[in-house]
């Protein structure tokens, strides 16, 4: 009878954080808020947990999201003040031109080539691409659709590859805790990005066809399966290149996002259609083309790319950024394991960087600067948070039930609970059902690592319940995670983010529909694919 009041009290949390945003449509960091209290009271007053621990563990859940919430801080700094100088319409201007005569090329190079490229500098595609889109002449329904849909064409790989970082160091402490892993045994980028390396190239092809079928039903999916299945081809070849190096992970979004654009031109070019078409440009913006010079424009993500490749590619810069300089915060957590910040490799560090050199180039006027701080300081605090309070929320269930005084677990902890109860009800299906957990903290964090943070070690530990092996574990893990990033397409906070983004909110409940139907179908062919992952990797790869 305890074991059910414990699974019941675990999901109450849960429960109240679905209906919160599906039913009374509360935003993500009240959502999150109240969320975090609940979780807290249920290990407080079920779990035997105390305060000490409920707050180091909140702590350090706001602190472990910084490679994600400081990336949004940053990130959203930048596009502020490209969009206040003018450059972001120049880029604007010059996007609007490419591929006109090809739709289907022209959205696997906008939504899943730039957008790609543009999450791995840290920018937010449901914030840039609906006014380009509009401007192309799009409706208002596609203009929020593609982006949404496209988000997750790689945001696995977000720059510097924080989703992924997150990720390896829970799948460590997972294996060190539970006995699995000894001193120096620690898995490593690599091994893990080659199991994700599997799931990318069909990932892609799945969300190119939703694009396809969105802009053009059937006949858009016919028109535009040969640039689809191309893209998914560069991206499966690119991504099982980087796999096998540590440095090179981190930068497969760069290098994906890089690699497609480059695909489609060839393509444009093979088919005879024109790459650039300037005769659809207005006479206002073909003046501004001429104001305005692109190189001065992208400047700030010219930047951050090339600081990007300087701190990744050569082995000793990146050993040294990545492994040495690890800047630990300790003596924060409840068990006492360090906390690796990594500041001077971490994304938002280099953003802030990329985003001040780059004011010397934008050369924004004085009001122009100040309208750019200003718009930040509105923009930024919510999404932030809306970052960091679900890994706190991560956090305080993976540390209910722990005792500082002993050092250990006085009582299975809330993610135990629902572990031991999985395996119990699924056993040998449950990586199929791992990608629907997924989904569903996806749709309830609206982030991939925020998924990862407060979902994974539930999947590990039910996976090592069904006594899994490491290879299978990170299987399960990993498809967790692609299913954290599928639910971008039924995200609420990111179909209004790119609503909003053409002054359009409200017309994102007409895109939810059809999204939340391919979501479904991308989830199903991710879970059917993970069970065949399941039966055939571990023989032909271990860890």
């Amino acid at each position: 009878m305890g074991q059910i009041i414990s699974l019941i009290m675990t999901l109450v949390p849960i429960v109240v954080i679905v209906l919160l945003l599906v039913v009374w449509k509360k935003p993500a960091d009240i959502t999150g808020t109240i969320g975090l209290l609940l979780v807290a009271l249920v290990a407080i007053f079920f779990f035997n947990t105390s305060i000490e621990v409920v707050f180091r563990s909140t702590v350090a859940g706001l602190i472990k999201s910084f490679s994600v919430s400081l990336i949004v801080a940053t990130s959203l700094l930048q596009m502020a003040l490209m969009e206040k100088s003018g450059a972001l319409k120049r880029v604007i201007i010059f996007i609007k031109t490419i591929a006109s005569e090809n739709k289907a090329v022209q959205i696997m190079m906008i939504n899943i080539g730039f957008g790609t490229l543009m999450v791995a500098v840290g920018a937010t595609p449901v914030s840039i691409l609906p006014p380009i889109l509009l401007a192309m002449g799009y409706t208002t329904y596609v203009a929020i659709a593609l982006p949404s849909i496209g988000y997750d064409s790689l945001c696995t790989y977000a720059l510097l590859g924080a989703p992924i970082v997150v990720f390896v160091d829970m799948v460590n402490n997972f294996l060190k805790t539970s006995g699995l892993l000894t001193a120096g045994a620690e898995i490593t980028l690599s091994q893990v990005g080659h199991v994700f390396a599997y799931f990318l190239p069909l990932t892609s092809i799945m969300i190119g066809i939703a694009m396809l079928w969105i802009t053009g039903k059937a006949e858009g999916v016919k028109k535009g399966i040969l640039p689809c299945l191309v893209t998914g081809a560069v991206i499966g070849v690119i991504s099982f290149f980087t796999s096998k190096f540590d440095n090179l992970v981190v930068l497969t979004g760069v290098l994906c996002g890089i690699g497609v654009i480059l695909a489609m031109l060839i393509y444009l070019k093979v088919t005879g259609k024109k790459i650039i078409d300037k005769s659809i440009l207005t006479e206002e913006e073909l003046a501004y083309e001429k104001e305005y010079p692109l190189i001065k424009a992208l400047a700030p993500w010219l930047l951050l790319i090339g600081i990007i490749l300087i701190l990744n590619i050569p082995q000793p810069v990146f050993d040294l950024l990545y492994r040495k300089l690890l800047f630990p915060i300790k003596g924060l957590t409840a068990d006492g394991s360090p906390i690796y910040t990594r500041f001077l490799w971490n994304a938002y560090t280099w953003i802030l960087v990329s985003t001040i050199i780059s004011i010397f180039i934008l050369r924004p006027k004085k009001e122009q600067l100040k309208d750019t701080f200003q718009t930040w300081i509105k923009r930024a605090p919510k999404p932030v948070y809306s970052a960091a309070i679900f890994f706190a929320i991560g956090e305080v269930m993976n540390m209910s039930g722990f005792d500082i005084a002993t050092m250990s677990f006085q009582v299975d902890s809330m993610i135990k609970v629902l572990a031991e109860y999985s395996a119990s009800a699924f056993q040998n299906i449950y990586g199929a059902v791992a990608a629907f957990i997924g989904m569903f903290g996806g749709f309830i964090t609206g982030s991939e690592a925020s998924t990862v943070a407060m979902f994974a070690k539930y999947a590990m530990s039910t996976a090592q319940t069904l006594n899994m092996n490491k290879v299978e574990l990170i299987i399960v893990a990993a498809g967790l995670a692609f299913g954290g990033g599928l639910a971008s397409v039924i995200s609420p906070a990111k179909l209004q983010n790119a609503a909003a983004s053409i002054d359009k909110l409200g017309e994102e409940n007409k895109v939810i529909r059809i999204a939340f139907l391919f979501s479904f179908i991308f989830i199903v062919i991710t879970a059917a694919f993970i069970m065949l992952l399941l039966k055939i990797l571990p023989h032909i790869y271990s860890i």
